[in-house]
């Protein structure tokens, strides 16, 4: 089996460590060696039954191994492209996990250092960018296109031909129409109905989708 490790040590991490059992009970596929989070109070600790082994630079220095970034925070989305801007590594030393209960068609496709957890649906053609979060009961149909370091959140659905830019955080339960585009590092908060194209690096909410406020974005190069 493969060694793997996962950047973070909270709610996303813990997520992803279930997706890790699932596609071992399918087939042994991941040796999970451990967490990796950069916050000294959790090393040395056990989280639902993993060990919090070290800060992230590690991955750095475990080349036997894959990583995957499990971090994800609204408030904060470029979270983990900085943690990825900062470690450095090539694609080849980033795992992509799929859950088994996930839908992904043929014509589709899943970057490195993804992560898709149960019962997401990808119809046709979709295109799933690097480090992008899928969580569960996410729908994307025909020809949809999601740039790296996405989060899409529980139960969002995307109608054909949309397109999420790099950065963006789209919330649960939010739909989007056919052909529209959410700009990078913009936030859609969670049940809006997106009826019109999103600009970069702005928070919209309701039904319909409206403007509210410019987004905060700490960029992979901000201090």
């Amino acid at each position: 089996m493969t060694p793997l490790l996962i950047v973070g040590a909270g709610g996303l991490a813990r997520e992803t460590v279930q997706v890790v059992h699932a596609i071992n009970d399918v087939s042994p596929t991941w040796d999970l060696l451990g967490h990796l989070d950069d916050d000294p109070a959790k090393h040395g600790t056990i989280v639902d039954g993993v060990p919090v082994l070290a800060g992230s630079d590690e991955a750095v220095k475990r080349e036997d191994a894959k990583i995957v970034i499990c971090t994800a925070n609204p408030q904060d989305n470029a979270v983990r492209s900085r943690i990825a801007a900062r470690l450095g590594l090539p694609p080849q030393r980033y795992a992509t996990l799929v859950h088994p209960a996930a839908s992904v068609s043929r014509s589709s496709t899943i970057g490195p250092g993804s992560v898709v957890l149960a019962q997401v649906v990808l119809t046709a053609a979709v295109t799933v960018g690097a480090h992008v979060c899928v969580m569960p009961h996410v729908t994307l149909t025909h020809d949809d296109v999601v740039e790296d370091f996405v989060t899409l959140a529980a139960g969002c659905r995307l109608a054909g031909g949309v397109r999420v830019e790099r950065g963006a955080y789209v919330g649960s339960g939010a739909l989007v129409r056919e052909n529209l585009t959410i700009g990078a590092h913009a936030l859609v908060g969670m049940g809006a109905v997106v009826t019109k194209n999103v600009p970069a690096r702005e928070v919209w909410a309701g039904v319909p989708a409206r403007f509210i406020r410019p987004a905060t974005v700490i960029t992979e190069h901000s201090k």
